[in-house]
């Protein structure tokens, strides 16, 4: 056991160094988790583990260890495919090797994925030995981040902070490791006192944190060399990041269109414009429907857009707690099926809401926790508004839903009257509005599309047909060709072409003209769901509820008001399908192979909380630097409490205490101690009477309390020299004091 110990000691340099390198190797694994399948994730993750787990604590020989590494990475591989169900025995194979052969098949892209990283793990552990190294090794690492946050959607400054953070441990590591090596008796005496050392890292690494969290946003000065090479192609100021503005379609100009990155929208007063897709992972949703992903809806049409953007002004709201059921305005004539939901938030995404599936009716957990703050609900728009009060609270990185999705009794509410759905009806005349100048035409082509309709359903199918079926799906629409200062009017008449926003509203506006109420809903389409093991896929009963959803499944749809049987989603953009479910199938009308590949997007994105210069760490991390601070002040305060006790008293003195003035001040402090303890002094008393007098009621403190004494009249009437150091007699004495009344009693 000691042998052991002392090799474990012995390489403790290299221990360290595995540790950083896995900090760094998780940073890459957090960057490929959105593209990777779950169980691969959790394969490398266990791998890179394992492997470091082994190279620490079982320093046996290289060859054997490599052995016992290679049995560990076959077991975590075989481990994880039966635990996520891609392995299942075989009921036919009998013999031993029937049952090898097949279980190798299914470990086959997975063992490489784990022998790879560990491989490279173990290189890299070997290879990176000195300082030098371990900068090239911790500047390539930053570059190769800094450029795919550069030069792509993905946001990784949290990873680069973290990359950073390992090469300063690092280093500091190696330093040691050099010290040892240089100085022997000065490491061995280092090693006496080895909470300083500890106490003295985690001090520095916790002001550079803080002071990292606490800088200011400032704007780059310089222009990066992708983005100038850029504006000097004439491509625009785009840096591969979604970004929040748009182009204005109706400016009538004919000049370029300045497109931006899809995402969700966070100003839609200006719709228009053209955008490129962006395939970067948003969040995954567990859910047994496929379904629209709802976040906001807008009632206010401008002509330019949609500008009821400010959250307070669009109706009334309510905070509400996790677990708590929302209010409700329940549509008596439809029946719902209660469907959870789990979605996972990737890239430190951020939004005004949270989205879920049409109508939320409780948040379960927020970042696993059954309590949390920061919810709002509207219930007239069915929106789950996040953080309204502007605490700069954290977007919850999880959360989970339940909701009840409407079941459409279809050819019941085909049936159904102007009179008989909205006869009495109290709601807002807001989702009824349209600008004064909102053009004829548009009104006169509603009618003409619907003039065959005999209800509103019908005459909404008949719209949402027309916008379909007319008009072409195109990402870049050629606005040179609109005149018009109405958005609707000139897609209707003069573009021709367009993407969700233009359909979606499209579809609202002519509705409304109808006198049938509706509003504009913006969200994200389902998703893709991952290709599933051939085998799993082969199971009875087994079904892939598992959508990972992109910037470019950022879409808007139209919501159309039926009466007491609710608003229902209509999808009136080529290539699309609302996923509803129906009262004699109760199934997504929707096959996923009738979707279109190219994800729909909304030409707005929402900005991501990382986007900026800020040095973004955990929050517990940033704890942790608190306390250590924290710990580290208390400590000398108490360190240097005997100077701040006699500076306050030189501040009402008006001058610096001598010696002796010390010595009788702390002959004050421990007599204050005897009278809390019973020992009480009597006025007509002088200190050695009542020395005495205290010697013979508690003999146990008599040789404590003739050295107090002793001191005390050396002092105070004593010729000779009083030092520092007499004064700090009185006050360990008067601790051995305290001990010794502690004790006896």
């Amino acid at each position: 056991m000691r042998t052991w110990w002392n090799q474990i000691k012995f390489s403790w340099h290299r221990s360290v160094g595995l540790l950083w390198l896995l900090i760094i190797a998780q940073q890459w694994i957090s960057y490929t988790e959105p593209i990777w399948l779950n169980q691969t994730t959790a394969t490398v993750w266990a791998a890179l583990l394992t492997i470091t787990v082994i190279e620490i604590f079982i320093p046996v020989k290289v060859q054997f260890r490599l052995i016992i590494e290679a049995v560990a990475i076959i077991y975590i591989v075989y481990r994880n495919i039966t635990s996520y169900g891609i392995y299942v025995p075989d009921p036919w194979a009998t013999t031993l090797l029937d049952k090898l052969q097949d279980i190798s098949v299914y470990m086959v892209p997975y063992i490489w994925f784990a022998l790879g990283a560990s491989a490279l793990l173990l290189l890299s552990s070997w290879w990176v030995s000195s300082k030098k190294r371990i900068l090239w090794f911790i500047g390539m690492n930053i570059v190769a981040l800094a450029a795919l946050d550069s030069f792509t959607s993905i946001v990784l400054w949290q990873e680069v902070a973290w990359t950073v953070f390992a090469g300063m441990g690092w280093l500091v590591s190696q330093h040691l490791r050099s010290f040892q090596l240089h100085y022997p008796r000065g490491w061995v005496h280092l090693l006496e006192y080895p909470s300083k050392i500890v106490m003295n890292i985690a001090i520095v690494f916790s002001l550079v944190i803080l002071i990292g969290v606490n800088m200011p946003d400032v704007r780059p000065t310089l222009t990066d060399p992708y983005t100038a090479w850029q504006e000097w192609n004439g491509i625009g100021k785009s840096s591969g990041k979604s970004t929040s503005g748009t182009t204005n379609s109706n400016t009538g100009s004919g000049s370029s269109v300045n497109n931006t990155s899809s995402g969700y929208s966070l100003n839609d007063d200006n719709l228009g414009g053209g955008f490129n897709f962006d395939y970067t992972p948003v969040m995954t949703v567990v859910s047994d429907l496929r379904v629209y992903m709802r976040g906001e809806t807008r009632r206010i049409y401008s002509g330019s857009g949609w500008s009821d953007k400010d959250r307070l002004k669009r109706g009334p709201i309510e905070e509400v707690e996790t677990g708590k059921s929302l209010e409700q305005s329940v549509a008596s004539k439809v029946t719902t099926r209660t469907l959870k939901q789990t979605v996972k938030v990737l890239n430190n995404n951020e939004f005004p809401v949270l989205f879920g599936a049409y109508s939320v009716t409780s948040v379960d957990s927020l970042n696993g926790e059954a309590a949390g703050k920061g919810l709002f609900w509207r219930d007239r728009d069915s929106e789950l508004l996040w953080d309204m009060d502007k605490k700069k609270l954290d977007y919850p990185s999880t959360f989970e839903l339940t909701s009840e999705v409407p079941v459409i009794p279809v050819q019941e509410l085909t049936a159904k009257t102007y009179e008989e759905l909205y006869k009495g009806n109290d709601l807002e005349e807001s989702f009824l509005q349209l600008p004064d100048d909102f053009p004829q035409r548009v009104k006169d082509l509603a009618e003409e599309i619907t003039a065959q309709g005999r209800t509103p359903y019908e005459k909404t199918a008949l719209l949402q047909q027309y916008l379909q079926q007319t008009f072409p799906y195109t990402n870049k629409p050629d606005i040179t060709r609109v005149s018009s200062e109405d958005f609707v009017d000139g897609f209707l008449f003069e573009l021709k072409e367009g993407y969700c926003d233009y359909y979606s509203t499209a579809l609202v506006t002519m509705a409304r003209s109808l006198n049938i109420p509706a509003r504009w809903v913006k969200g994200y389409a389902p998703g893709e769901q991952p290709e599933m093991p051939m085998n799993l896929a082969q199971q009875l009963g087994a079904a892939n509820n598992n959508y990972t959803i992109t910037n470019a499944d950022a879409h808007s749809w139209a919501e159309v008001y039926f009466g007491e049987y609710g608003w229902i989603p209509v999808e009136a953009t080529p290539g699309f399908n609302a996923p509803l479910l129906t009262k004699n199938e109760q199934i997504p009308e929707t096959d996923p192979e009738d979707q279109d590949e190219m994800a729909e997007p909304t030409p707005a994105p929402v900005t991501n909380a990382q986007a900026d210069q800020g040095f973004h760490v955990g929050l517990w991390v940033i704890l942790a630097a608190v306390v250590v601070l924290l710990s580290w002040t208390i400590f000398k305060v108490w360190h240097i409490r005997f100077k701040l006790r006699f500076f306050v008293q030189q501040m009402r003195m008006g001058r610096p205490l001598t010696p002796d003035q010390k010595v009788v001040a702390e002959t004050e402090r421990w007599v204050r101690y005897l009278h809390r303890k019973g020992m009480m002094k009597e006025e007509h008393e002088t200190l050695r009477e009542a020395v005495v007098r205290w010697s013979q009621e508690r003999p146990a403190v008599a040789n404590h309390l003739s050295s107090l004494l002793t001191m005390f009249e050396q002092a105070k009437y004593s010729p000779d020299v009083i030092e520092d150091k007499d004064w700090q007699s009185v006050y360990t004495e008067a601790l051995r004091l305290r001990r010794t009344i502690r004790s006896k009693k």
